[in-house]
């Protein structure tokens, strides 16, 4: 693994810390599309600028079989950069998405692996809270980045799944649009 690698949880929750509603769905986050909004489509704004300098840094993602699901019936975002898929089940295989790998190991099992495969660029843990807590649990996420959506849901799924280490907070950016992206760093176990 390189020696700037780093397995990087990147993720938008409501204020009340929660990533989807309790249906699983990311309405509320489509919907809250202000100046420089991740998705807009040509955004120039400074979240856009955030995006695509995270995304520039990423070699290889892992994500579970629900945020992929979720996935499924849009365009692939992701191009050719190898992702992993944590499923039991067979899944069907988006057209263009041509790094896919699905399997039921552990992130522990995995991880050598995706390090090698991103190519010395962080590892994106694209969610969900149940894949990021495995990291936690792993001792192997390193940083939790997280855009702060200023909506309430009041019941949700949560960013983690169980309870994680303090972190420290490295940076914050603010945007313009009432979102701010906070970035945490977690001690890695020894």
């Amino acid at each position: 693994m390189a020696a700037g690698a780093r397995t990087v949880y990147y993720a938008a929750m409501s204020l009340d810390g929660y990533i989807a509603d309790l249906d699983e769905n990311l309405e509320w986050l489509t919907k809250f599309d202000g100046p420089g909004f991740a998705g807009d489509a040509g955004a120039e704004g400074p979240m856009e600028s955030s995006y695509e300098a995270f995304y520039d840094g990423v070699g290889a993602l892992v994500m579970g079989s629900k945020t992929y699901e979720f996935i499924v019936p849009y365009d692939w975002q992701y191009g050719d950069k190898p992702t992993w898929v944590l499923t039991s089940r067979e899944l069907p295989v988006i057209e263009g998405a041509s790094g896919l790998r699905f399997g039921d190991r552990s992130v522990a099992e995995i991880h050598d692996e995706v390090m090698e495969a991103a190519g010395g660029k962080d590892l994106w843990v694209v969610g969900g809270g149940n894949v990021a807590t495995q990291y936690v649990e792993a001792g192997l996420l390193d940083v939790v980045q997280v855009t702060i959506v200023p909506v309430v849901l009041g019941d949700g799924l949560p960013l983690f799944a169980g309870p994680v280490p303090p972190m420290k907070l490295i940076d914050l950016t603010p945007f313009g649009n009432g979102m701010a992206e906070l970035t945490y760093e977690l001690a890695r176990a020894a």
